[in-house]
């Protein structure tokens, strides 16, 4: 059943004209008055729906019975991640958010091929958040992940909570690391995780030490040395079937 993503609250029995994106998508998929749908907010849960007009730029949903599902796993990790470019960053936020990441937090990091300037960053951020709008349609998430605006590593290292402080086990891929996959918990720490990764030339080794300062422990994924965009995909993966996250 086509599922799409509507930022406004409903209750059952409401009528809705539905957002201009989504009104395209459903004359897209040449659905008609009559067809199913589901409608979800992000807030959790989803809502049965039925369309009762499509015109040709517009269309009207009646609101059905709440259903309270989820597709969240039992534990929160954000990804932070230096902006790779061309299309890379794209595809790694759509498949970070079908993997079940909390939140992403883009970094620009030395090494990295990508210098936004102030307007870009803003387009950027927008174009990002409906990559997870649509991958949560795609995926079945109930819940949108927050995606920040890009930000450069050493501020947002500095806006962290002190190293020391409770908080998410945070950690860092590096190829320099010592510390095994393996030994990772075997279950999810309760309040989470942040997973640091650089761009295509990796973090430099003054930003590896910037961010250890922070309590980032360097994380080994074996001896081959990842792409930016396969890295995190095989950790957050990994770490889905050793916590009990599909």
């Amino acid at each position: 059943m086509p599922r799409f993503f509507v930022d406004s609250g409903f209750e059952p029995g409401d009528v809705v004209a539905l957002p201009d994106e989504v009104a395209r998508h459903v004359q897209v998929l040449r659905l008609a008055a009559g067809d199913s749908l589901t409608l979800f907010n992000g807030r959790g849960g989803q809502h049965e729906a039925r369309l009762v007009e499509v015109g040709r730029r517009s269309a009207l949903a009646q609101i059905g019975a709440f259903e309270a599902v989820e597709a969240e796993p039992p534990y929160r990790i954000t990804l932070a991640q230096g902006i790779a470019g061309g299309d890379k960053m794209d595809w790694l936020v759509e498949k970070a958010v079908e993997l079940g990441v909390s939140r992403i937090a883009p970094l620009v990091t030395t090494r990295g091929v990508v210098r936004l300037s102030a307007e870009r960053a803003s387009r950027r951020h927008a174009h990002w958040q409906g990559i997870v709008r649509a991958a949560c349609e795609q995926c079945g998430r109930n819940r949108l992940p927050e995606i920040d605006p890009a930000c450069e590593l050493s501020k947002w290292l500095h806006a962290l909570p002190p190293a020391d402080a409770p908080g998410p086990l945070r950690l860092m891929l590096s190829p320099r690391a010592k510390i095994a996959f393996a030994s990772l918990p075997q279950t999810p720490p309760n309040e989470g995780v942040v997973l640091l990764i650089g761009p295509e030339g990796g973090l430099a080794p003054e930003e590896e030490e910037a961010a250890a300062a922070q309590g980032f422990a360097p994380l080994s994924l074996g001896p081959r040395v990842l792409r930016t965009e396969t890295a995190g995909m095989a950790v957050l993966a990994a770490l889905a079937a050793r916590w009990g996250g599909w």
